[in-house]
């Protein structure tokens, strides 16, 4: 059955006031490897269908992966039942109509139909790099094929097919390691020759890393780091429903000068330069939203539950995926910093005493309300002194606001990196002039 006849065949059995059918369809193949050889292959393709039945204010939700008719007209009949035992909720506006959806394509034939071998010449190349050197490679290489519909008995159908590619690899020294990452919807975004040297560059760079006091320091923080300040930011706030539950660091900033002028932060689901999906999960198009625009806070994005709360506002595309189990609300799932003009080399250049971080590990956020994150820093800190690098450093713990952080923003770099985590990530190299470290590791 093609999705169509899927959402026609639950829609048809479902006997709620409002239905909706998401349909998710994933062919998924990882290559892991570590120890320098390759240690699994494994390929996973699934179809899940979630409903939701609307009877008055009242939503109930049921999820399967059986599509057969049969269990088809089960689950809908399951989703009527959960909801006749949910509470009315009157914040609850009913599902969405259609509306005009943009055209966007982001589909790879090489991505989809990439062979295991293909992953494992990737993966070789990383080992053997590593190996030449007398170092340790794991990691992972990753290709998939995602197919999404969402349909509802107001009219609303929308379908998108994408692919994915994913590679990455810590490489270990006896005293340093260095991390490197490529994401993208083409295959050819993984590039194995330069991320194995990228990570070795960090290997021998950080050799024999000494004891390095903590304090509060001017931080250059590679594509890595970047992307957690903006994973974290978007976690910790950047959608509606936390705003409205006051857990948000957007509460009491919105149309306030928070950031740098030169931070701007967009989520663009319709940029093929990131990982695009042209709407939400509930059908609703994408649109462009500033985060942040020009250091001033403008406001999180909605789903169509959150817009229906407020007066005057409207879904922005951002509804997750539906879960029985989790509700968090809207979330910003293709974040972009938008570049600078300053190189990472004048960055560095410019730079009397800081420190240079690879990329954050084990971040966990302290308090919402600022964005205070304590984590620490890994595979490659050095010390800035005189616009050189001059030694590497044990990894430091910070506990950091990360508004207060970008608030101090003196640099961005010209080139973004994607890179695919929750969501995904357009970010580039980044100057803050303040950072505070707690402590250092032993």
């Amino acid at each position: 059955m093609n999705f169509r006849e899927i959402a026609d065949m639950v829609m048809k059995a479902s006997p709620a006031q409002e239905t909706e059918v998401v349909i998710m369809a994933q062919d998924e193949s990882l290559t892991r490897f570590a120890n320098n050889s390759i240690h699994q292959n494994v390929t996973e393709s699934n179809v899940q269908v979630t409903v939701r039945s609307v009877i008055d204010t009242r939503v109930g939700m049921a999820v399967s992966n059986d599509i057969r008719p049969e269990s088809l007209g089960r689950l809908a009949q399951r989703a009527y039942e959960l909801g006749k035992l949910q509470p009315q909720n009157p914040e609850f506006k009913g599902l969405p109509s259609p509306q005009p959806l943009p055209a966007v394509s982001a589909f790879d034939p090489a991505a989809a139909e990439c062979a295991p071998e293909t992953r494992a010449a990737a993966a070789g190349v990383i080992c053997r790099q590593a190996a030449g050197i007398g170092c340790t490679a794991a990691g992972s290489v990753t290709t998939s094929l995602m197919r999404v519909c969402v349909a509802n008995s107001n009219g609303v159908f929308a379908e998108y097919q994408t692919t994915g590619a994913d590679c990455s690899t810590v490489i270990m020294g006896s005293t340093s390691s260095g991390w490197a990452q490529a994401s993208g919807w083409k295959l050819n975004a993984i590039v194995p020759e330069e991320l194995a040297e990228e990570a070795l560059s960090k290997v021998r760079l950080g050799t024999d890393p000494r004891e390095f006091a903590p304090g509060e320091y001017t931080v250059i923080l590679d594509p890595y780091a970047t992307a957690n300040l903006l994973e974290m930011l978007a976690f910790d706030g950047m959608g509606a429903m936390a705003v409205q539950e006051g857990r948000s660091w957007l509460n009491a900033r919105i149309g306030q000068k928070v950031m740098a002028d030169i931070v701007t932060i967009v989520d663009d689901g319709l940029d093929v330069s990131g990982l695009p999906m042209p709407f939400d999960f509930e059908g609703m198009p994408k649109t462009v939203v500033p985060i942040v625009e020009a250091g001033v806070a403008k406001g999180p994005v909605y789903d169509s539950f959150t817009a229906g709360r407020e007066p005057g506002k409207s879904s922005t595309g951002h509804a997750p995926p539906p879960s029985p189990a989790v509700r968090y609300g809207p979330l910003p799932t293709n974040l972009f910093l938008r570049p600078g003009a300053t190189e990472l080399n004048e960055m560095i250049r410019t730079t009397k005493m800081g420190i240079y971080i690879s990329r954050f590990w084990y971040t966990r956020t302290v308090h919402p309300r600022d964005a205070v994150v304590t984590g620490m820093t890994r595979d490659g800190t050095f010390v800035i002194r005189d616009g050189e690098i001059a030694y590497p450093i044990k990894s430091l713990r910070f506990t950091q606001s990360y508004v207060e952080a970008l608030r101090h923003a003196e640099a961005i770099g010209p080139r973004a990196r994607v890179l695919r985590s929750g969501g995904a990530v357009s970010v580039p190299p980044i100057k803050l002039g303040k950072f505070k470290f707690t402590s250092s590791t032993r």
